[in-house]
């Protein structure tokens, strides 16, 4: 495996830290703003909205950028932000600061999941996008208790302070580790990547990665309540909770990334399946700690961990160019915002248990959307985008 495939983990989980860093400091942020949680919960939602509708406009941008080039412009954008978060002394300006960013992390990982897909062989990109997404089940395990516990003990601009500690480390890693020949495939322009979007298999495979997402994280944005209030665990178990949900996503990341090249389509269709009964069981038994807990881990295994195989499918329907995958980091994280938002208003009226319902319905619904890949031949690796005419070159920009 290439090592750029693993310092593409290290941006990652830079990122990924940065998106969750203000769900653990809502009180301490609340406090330092001075404005209600509520308000700060809107720091997330910014952040999530930014990234779904900001990240490909960004990626089109720099397209003409060698990949190495767009990935450290993407680390000045996302360090830009983080450091005005850290100096932030209003909210308006946290707000500016969380669009940013979000921004920025949405087309690092459009370039990072485009960029595996140049380094390695067809036969093995799953398992590189599993590895560069380790990042992301690291950001779980790792970067959301890291931060939290940093801005506990030392305040909440400490969090983002270390977040710009480990982009200052990751940048010139990135720098160093990836290759400096390194172009998405055959250089496409901006149109001859856009022509894919015209396929309906396309929007149907970007709809099956909504609905995985949306599906999980209806549970997982209101594990921490659903534990304490129903289950009945106490507020200090939680975090050791989420940490064993981190270390199963990380497991099922692996072995996802080791099945998803060959048998993408099984390997979807078993993952929402089993997330439908664990979300099912999960809603059953709320007040048991046994069964809750082996369902949480459950979720943790068959949840976001359908990244790989999920990015291998889009790739096959459109192609493996940074836009492509941008436009699909921006259809996962509207499953976030589906599954957070819709869960919390279903919470209102029918109580805590009512966002796992939610999920094992989007899990049954995407479900649907992947039988048609099942009932066809089995898919070919993914094709190179086309090389362009002479005179649809856009000039370049080496890095």
């Amino acid at each position: 495996m290439p090592r750029a495939v693993y310092v593409l983990a290290l941006g990652i989980f830079a990122m990924v830290t940065s998106e969750f860093v203000v769900a653990g400091l809502m009180p301490q942020m609340a406090d330092g703003l001075n404005v209600t949680v509520g308000q700060v919960g809107y720091l997330i939602s910014a952040f999530a909205v930014a990234m779904s509708a900001g990240g490909p406009f960004l990626t089109v941008a720099l397209m003409r950028f060698s990949p190495r080039t767009a990935l450290m412009v993407l680390f000045a954008v996302f360090l830009a932000g983080n450091v005005l978060a850290a100096t932030a002394t209003g909210y308006a300006t946290m707000m500016a600061a969380r669009i940013v960013t979000g921004i920025a992390s949405q087309a690092f990982f459009g370039v990072a999941v485009s960029l595996c897909a140049t380094l390695t062989r067809p036969e093995v990109r799953g398992r590189a996008i599993a590895v560069a997404m380790n990042g992301l089940m690291l950001g779980t395990l790792l970067g959301l208790p890291m931060s939290t516990l940093i801005g506990d003990r030392f305040g909440w601009r400490a969090a983002f302070w270390t977040i710009n500690l480990i982009t200052v480390i990751a940048a010139p890693a990135t720098a160093f580790g990836i290759p400096r020949t390194a172009r998405p495939e055959a250089g496409v322009g901006f149109r001859r990547e856009l022509v894919v979007f015209r396929k309906p298999r396309l929007w149907l495979t970007l709809s099956t990665s909504t609905l995985v997402i949306g599906a999980t994280f209806s549970a997982f944005s209101y594990v921490n309540p659903i534990l304490t209030e129903v289950t009945g665990f106490s507020t200090g178990t939680v975090p050791l909770l989420l940490i064993a949900y981190g270390a199963a996503t990380l497991v099922g990341n692996t072995v996802v990334g080791r099945l998803a090249d060959r048998h993408t389509a099984v390997v979807l269709t078993a993952g929402l399946a089993l997330n439908a009964v664990f979300l099912t069981g999960f809603a059953l038994f709320t007040d048991l700690p046994g069964p809750a807990v082996a369902c949480l881990m459950g979720i943790g295994l068959v949840g976001v961990t359908m990244n790989p195989a999920m990015a291998t499918r889009v790739q096959r329907a459109g192609n493996p160019g940074p836009l492509v995958n941008t436009v699909h980091s921006s259809f996962i994280t509207l499953g976030v915002i589906i599954g957070s938002s819709v869960g919390a208003a279903l919470i209102g009226r029918w109580g805590l248990r009512a966002p796992l319902w939610l999920g094992a319905a989007l899990a049954l619904t995407g479900l649907a959307t992947v039988l048609p890949d099942l009932l066809r031949r089995p898919a070919s690796p993914v094709r190179p985008l086309p090389a362009p005419r002479p005179e649809e070159h856009a000039p370049r920009v080496d890095a």
